[in-house]
């Protein structure tokens, strides 16, 4: 596969796990470096993987079925649950966190996975931010003058 096709099937897989398109998605500027930080903490073939048993879930059932086989295919797979719930917070908080100790145990060390930031706009670039409707503190200040204003709530009901 080649890496353009890879990294393709990474933001169709991280869209529809986190919520947000693949256009913001994107937009953050992280999808290659968090593709490449996944990539060098277990290996391109847990990757190709993880991207192929997403691509195996039919894409042609309704959302709520589609979801529980996910659930069932990816998230609860002893295998791929962790590492797909691992992606999953490293677009929401930007830092890759150590896969469980079980997870270690039955698939073996490897020698990257650690917590780390994946980049230096990692954090500002977390999908968090736009989640809750802030922005990250210390970085991309709201602009001169927003305190005046009452804060903006975000809407009820689903994010995206």
């Amino acid at each position: 596969m080649s890496a353009s096709d890879q990294l393709e099937r990474f933001l169709d897989f991280s869209s529809e796990m986190t919520g947000f398109s693949v256009f913001d998605l994107e937009g953050t500027g992280q999808a290659q470096p968090f593709l490449d930080a996944v990539t060098g903490v277990v290996g391109e073939e847990l990757v190709d993987e993880l991207l192929d048993a997403y691509v195996g879930v039919d894409d042609q059932v309704r959302s709520k079925e589609r979801e529980t086989m996910l659930r069932r295919a990816i998230l609860s797979d002893e295998k791929l649950g962790p590492i797909a719930r691992n992606v999953i917070k490293l677009w929401y908080v930007g830092i890759w966190y150590e896969l469980p100790a079980e997870w270690t145990d039955a698939f073996g060390a490897h020698e990257n996975d650690r917590m780390f930031t994946v980049s230096p706009a990692a954090y500002t670039e977390a999908l968090l931010w736009p989640a809750i409707g802030a922005n990250p503190p210390g970085a991309k200040g709201p602009g001169y003058g927003n305190w005046a204003l009452p804060p903006k709530l975000a809407p009820e009901g689903p994010l995206r």
